[in-house]
């Protein structure tokens, strides 16, 4: 009998099977999240102009871009949004994923893997010491925002809803301030 196919060899086979689908392996667990709705693609759009500042100098804004957990043999998220530093494409791991230490930030967009998002990613990407996550939580139209990461979680939990706006912390490289009604709006299925 022949040897099994690892579980990076099986998301990779994933993803050429199911385009559009976003194939990771989060806690040695390989999921499949399917395309996103219009709205989502919409708010990431926004998303991506707010964080305009940051796409210049020592940093970059980067759409699905794929990051290399310490936390399993072959554990690997791929972000919605991500600033990283600029000499990122230095720091490629495997498999199209990228050295941890260069994400300045993450950004999720609440979609079918709702418990995913607000559970499982937060754990992954602290462990991972990503400095800043973000995650527009469509359901309870809010933005969190996390910071300080230490061990599985972030010490720093904030909420913000509509009307307010929200300045994300110096250390993603760039002043970025996000107007949380306006991409609660856009992302609102």
């Amino acid at each position: 009998m022949g040897k099994l196919p690892s579980l990076l060899e099986e998301a990779e086979k994933l993803t050429h099977l199911l385009p559009g689908h976003r194939v990771e392996i989060l806690g040695g667990n390989l999921t499949v999240t399917p395309p996103a709705d219009g709205s989502h693609a919409e708010s990431l759009t926004n998303l991506t102009f707010a964080f305009a500042p940051a796409h210049q100098g020592g940093t970059r804004v980067a759409q699905a871009i794929g990051l290399w957990l310490p936390d399993g043999p072959e554990d690997y998220a791929v972000p919605d949004l991500a600033v990283v530093d600029a000499d990122y494409r230095d720091h490629l791991i495997e498999a199209n994923c990228y050295d941890p230490a260069i994400f300045r930030l993450v950004v999720e967009v609440t979609s079918s893997n709702y418990a995913t998002d607000l559970r499982t990613k937060v754990a992954a990407y602290a462990v991972a010491k990503v400095p800043v996550y973000v995650i527009v939580d469509r359901r309870a139209e809010r933005i969190h925002v996390l910071t300080d990461p230490f061990a599985n979680e972030y010490n720093h939990h904030e909420l913000h809803a509509a009307g307010q706006h929200v300045t994300l912390p110096d250390s993603i490289g760039a002043e970025v301030t996000l107007d949380v009604g306006a991409i609660l709006e856009a992302a609102r299925p």
